[in-house]
């Protein structure tokens, strides 16, 4: 049976350790070990290189204002190349690379798949990502899914599309009526229903994106929800646009770019850069994008279990 584990669930044989007990390990490309508190301003600094691309570690920096392992079983593994932190890699229920090459990348998949662990997803920009998979694969479960080709798209200014003027913010009163169009676009996207097993966590998750303010929603006059999008994932740098969904009722009548220029003015209030990845065979998708104003900055790659 495939693993898959919704990715907003909680969720090595070692070589060595150092002083503190933590696992270390030598290689071509340098030292890994899991980072700790005192790591925290060099993973920082590493995954400020790339606001859009690394938005994920920031966003966990700012919230928790630490490297070191949260309660809940997540951890960073650190690649040091003479003492500097030169990658780092989030493994937590998805895996998550900043700054990972193809030369490091698979030693970051062998020491994940000695921890024996199992994740949800792996996603980034795809050199990192496949790199670490070369070598995970071989300890791993069997994808549903490998997206190898996913462009990474970023907006700075304001968009020429005006925007939809109906597009807000979700209120909670309206969770259950906006959960099912959320489930919704899960299951497209993903290719199975987030509530198969019970709706009460992925419920919760949607809910808490209604109380942080990162959940955008309009309805027609029959109370039925037309577009609905989250600011998914939000740092001080950048706005990392998820969730996007037209109602299919709705589809083909010219919306979908004033609904996005919409939730891209929505974002601007938060950060500076806006972004979001798509796939690349997602040609009425890509073509909205690119006349909102977005342009490729970067591929993502991600692989689903």
């Amino acid at each position: 049976m495939l693993a898959r584990v919704a990715p907003w669930l909680p969720s090595a044989k070692t070589v060595t350790t150092d002083r503190s007990g933590r696992d270390v390990r030598g290689g071509s490309s340098g030292e890994l070990r899991i980072l700790g508190k005192g790591d925290t301003a060099a993973l920082r600094e590493l995954a400020e290189q790339d606001p859009v691309a690394n938005i994920f570690m920031l966003s966990h920096l700012e919230a928790t204002g630490t490297a070191a392992p949260t309660s809940a079983g997540g951890r960073i593994v650190g690649v040091f190349d003479g003492g500097e932190l030169s990658a780092a890699c989030w493994a937590g229920v998805n895996v998550v690379p900043v700054g990972v090459t193809a030369e490091n990348g698979p030693e970051i998949g062998q020491f994940l798949g000695r921890s024996k662990n199992r994740y949800s997803s792996i996603f980034g920009p795809a050199e990192a990502v496949l790199s670490i998979w070369s070598e995970l694969q071989h300890s791993s479960p069997r994808p549903f899914d490998v997206r190898s080709d996913q462009p990474l798209l970023q907006m700075t200014g304001v968009s020429q599309v005006q925007p939809a003027p109906g597009l807000r913010y979700s209120q909670a009163s309206e969770l259950d009526v906006l959960l099912p169009a959320c489930a919704a676009m899960f299951e497209e996207e993903v290719g199975y229903s987030p509530i198969s097993g019970g709706s009460h966590h992925y419920r919760q998750r949607v809910k808490s994106l209604i109380a942080r303010g990162q959940s955008l929603v309009d309805f027609d006059a029959s109370g039925r929800v037309v577009f609905k999008a989250e600011l998914g994932t939000v740092s001080s740098s950048a706005v990392q646009i998820q969730g996007v969904w037209m109602n299919p009722a709705y589809r083909g009548q010219g919306l979908s770019a004033p609904y996005m220029s919409a939730v891209v003015e929505a974002a601007r209030q938060v950060a500076p850069l806006v972004s979001l990845y798509v796939n690349s065979y997602n040609a009425p998708a890509r073509a909205t994008y690119e006349a909102v104003g977005f342009e490729q900055v970067g591929t993502f790659a991600t692989i689903l279990f």
